[in-house]
């Protein structure tokens, strides 16, 4: 018997691994690093950061933007340039765009391959609290998610983990690289919170008495208030007493107190955020509230309810990642477009925010039609490309190096033949970090192989009969 429980678990356990890695399996050439000057000529650039040039030279080197030029500009500065042979490679772009690539603001891309096989799934960790965590740590390179989702143009990605109550730390990652350390832009960008519902839920479905989900949901904050009250007292004895003995999850959350370092530690040259997912008015307000008394950063996640509260998310400076915009009105007398004219809603109220797409991680591919369908319902088409840009990237933390067309940011830029949130659009080329990438990727293949048969197809039909 016991040879036979024991051969039954190696089996399971063989299953389980070929099962991982059948699944997550991107078979793709990863691109090899930029050699050479990458010129793209006669484009209409669109900085996002600034206007938009008509007849443009976008100049990539190094792996980073040089410059962003008109035509005529160019010209006369080529004339004093002399280029090392072979010279850089020419990119004719008539008639075509030139954008920074998007970025996917919050999501499980790398985490996630297939949500219905558990070996797949790798975004949450035992325990309801493990702010010690790192979600880049488990980002698999070789998801066949990820050139799926950088054909459409999103070239970069908030990977988020989630479960419990703090999972952990969240990172940026750029969707290309051979590990997740060649993938990381930041490995950390903050804190993840998922706040609980602090309204009772009375719908038909629900089972749990009131009193027993107040109970639950007073329980739950007391856990995170806990947690950042421990932290904070760990954080207080090191001040006072470098001796203190580490505790590697209170070590995690220095970040976002923003506390004095101990004798002998670095200081930190910002604070960072907590991510609090939230998305009714009383979670909201309950969350901004406390993390006020605790003088916290704080960006909402989700944020269905942010434009009633608007007046205390302001006053507390607090920024919104809209988690999609194609979702059903939350309650039965709420407006058709809710979801769609949320965003114009934050603009309009000056909350900054940016777009997500709200999707499950296979789907990310759709992030700019959530942009796009905002444009429908009151954002203007400057302002949702931003969303997926800049915004994203002044919220998530990595403005510096990512959303914007600009000198010396990185050369992560995609050629398209129109806006890119509009579905008609076509990515006709993309960089990563001056990388020219592969846009081919699983579907395309599977496009490529049944087009053919059918071709093939035709062919026997037209044959005429011996």
């Amino acid at each position: 018997m016991k040879t036979q429980t024991k051969s039954l678990l190696s089996t399971l356990c063989l299953c389980a691994s070929v099962v991982n890695s059948s699944f997550g399996q991107d078979l793709t050439v990863k691109a090899p690093p930029q050699d050479l000057p990458v010129l793209i000529r006669h484009a209409t650039a669109h900085p996002v950061s600034g206007p938009e040039i008509a007849d443009s030279v976008i100049w990539l080197a190094d792996g980073k933007i040089k410059g962003v030029f008109s035509a005529a500009d160019f010209a006369g500065m080529e004339k004093t340039m002399s280029w090392k042979s072979p010279g850089p490679v020419e990119i004719d772009a008539t008639g075509k765009h030139v954008y920074p690539g998007m970025i996917a603001a919050y999501t499980q891309l790398g985490l996630e391959e297939i949500a219905m096989v558990q070996a797949t799934l790798d975004y949450n960790e035992l325990g309801e609290i493990v702010p010690e965590v790192r979600a880049i740590a488990a980002v698999n390179p070789d998801s066949t998610v990820l050139p799926v989702t950088r054909s459409n143009g999103v070239l970069a990605a908030g990977v988020f983990p989630k479960g419990g109550l703090i999972p952990g730390q969240p990172a940026v990652i750029q969707l290309e690289g051979w590990t997740w350390e060649d993938m990381a832009i930041e490995q950390s960008i903050g804190l993840a919170v998922e706040w609980p519902n602090v309204r009772p839920v009375s719908s038909w479905w629900m089972r749990t008495s009131e009193a027993e989900q107040k109970k639950q949901a007073r329980k739950s904050i007391d856990a995170i208030e806990g947690a950042f009250s421990s932290a904070l007292s760990y954080w207080e004895a090191r001040s006072s007493d470098p001796k203190t003995p580490n505790d590697l999850r209170w070590d995690a959350m220095r970040g976002v107190l923003n506390v004095q370092p101990a004798m002998g530690m670095m200081g930190l040259t910002r604070q960072w955020p907590v991510f609090i997912v939230a998305n009714d008015y009383d979670q909201i307000v309950s969350a901004v509230t406390w993390a006020a008394t605790m003088k916290l950063r704080v960006v909402i996640v989700g944020g269905m309810d942010a434009p009633l509260c608007a007046e205390l998310l302001k006053k507390n400076n607090v920024s919104v990642i809209v988690a999609g915009t194609q979702r059903f009105p939350k309650r039965d007398d709420s407006d058709y477009n809710q979801s769609f004219a949320l965003p114009a809603k934050l603009k309009a109220a000056g909350i900054p925010f940016c777009i997500a797409s709200g999707e499950e991680t296979p789907h990310e591919r759709n992030t700019p039609y959530a942009a796009g369908m905002a444009t429908a319902h009151g954002l203007s088409q400057e302002d949702a490309i931003r969303s997926v840009t800049l915004s994203a990237a002044e919220i998530l933390g990595v403005s510096g190096r990512l959303g914007s067309l600009e000198k010396d940011k990185d050369a992560t830029v995609i050629i398209t033949t129109g806006s890119p949130i509009e579905v008609t659009t076509q990515i006709t080329d993309a960089f990563i970090s001056g990388k020219r990438i592969d846009l081919s990727n699983k579907q395309t293949k599977l496009y490529e192989k049944y087009r053919e048969r059918y071709r093939q197809m035709g062919e026997l039909k037209e044959r005429p009969a011996k």
